[in-house]
């Protein structure tokens, strides 16, 4: 059962990041949402939602929950499972530079061996969408962005990284397609509490506009660690914490869901992630992601 003070933390996060994105305080530089109307028939991505980035300029808050529980298997131990809550906040400059703010948030882990929370690290960078082809529906953007140590040790975070990223995404009339990839940089010292990783991670999604409310969506993430850490731990952390490894093994996952549009600015969004890889290094279980988008 989630701890009552856990709770707690989540509404008030939650309250106080909607009550903030119905201000037009959001509004700086004079932002607004640049998409044409085409391009609005895109679902962001729902799965991986700290590194699964489109090419598209918007402007808009999102608000993020998670139910990730652990693969029994990994060393953590059986039943164990994490809850986050974040808030991510995207501002269009111009209509092809964007400014992200992907990682925020709290973090809950609990099981056999784990019974700790805390704050999650801060990650923002840029967008550059050096592509954009609105007549075929087709964009491509290149990103940067870093991660820093503000997380808590106590909840597996307080580790830095650097990242990079390329994205491209086309649609076909009511379908639509996309995939990312990040390039993810520990710049952590060794001497951390945790341990850390250079990580690859590559995104593949579609959706389809079953009408002006509806969408279907499914999303794949995959996960390659590509340097050994000081841990020597074989454990692969996916996207829930970067806890270092040492001849991990791939986590590839396959999320199925859907999302629900209210009014052209208000939609939410919900899907449910299992591993398609046989992983027993893997924290990856099962994962219920839950989102919220405010569109300005």
């Amino acid at each position: 059962m989630v701890r009552s003070k856990s709770v707690s933390l989540w509404v008030l996060a939650i309250a106080g990041a909607a009550s903030a994105a119905s201000a037009q305080g959001f509004m700086l530089f004079g932002a607004k949402n640049v998409l044409p109307e085409g391009d609005r028939q895109f679902v962001m991505p729902i799965t991986s939602p700290f590194y699964n980035e489109n090419s598209l300029v918007t402007t808009d808050v999102r608000l993020v929950f998670a139910h990730h529980r652990i693969n029994d298997d990994s060393i953590l131990g059986d039943d164990a499972w994490a809850n986050v809550v974040g808030v991510q906040a995207r501002l269009a400059f111009t209509e092809t530079l964007q400014l992200v703010a992907y990682k925020d948030g709290y973090i809950d882990l609990e099981g056999d061996v784990v019974d700790t929370e805390g704050f999650n690290d801060i990650g923002a960078g840029l967008k550059w969408q050096f592509w954009r082809d609105v007549e075929s529906n087709f964009y491509a953007a290149a990103g940067a962005g870093y991660e820093f140590a503000f997380g808590q040790a106590r909840a597996l975070q307080d580790d830095s990284e650097a990242r990079v990223w390329v994205s491209a995404d086309k649609g076909f009339g009511k379908f639509h397609l996309g995939g990312t990839v990040n390039g993810r940089f520990s710049t952590s010292d060794e001497d951390r509490d945790n341990g850390n990783s250079h990580v690859l991670t590559w995104h593949l999604r579609a959706d389809y506009r079953l009408t002006e409310k509806f969408s279907p969506v499914i999303e794949i993430n995959g996960y390659h660690i590509i340097n050994d850490s000081d841990t020597g731990v074989p454990l692969n952390g996916a996207d829930v914490l970067n806890f270092g490894a040492t001849d991990a093994d791939p986590t590839v996952s396959g999320g199925v869901g859907a999302e629900y549009r209210f009014t052209p600015t208000f939609a939410v969004r919900g899907a449910f992630e299992a591993p398609l890889s046989d992983n027993d290094e893997s924290l990856f279980g099962t994962r219920y992601t839950f989102s919220i988008v405010i569109s300005f």
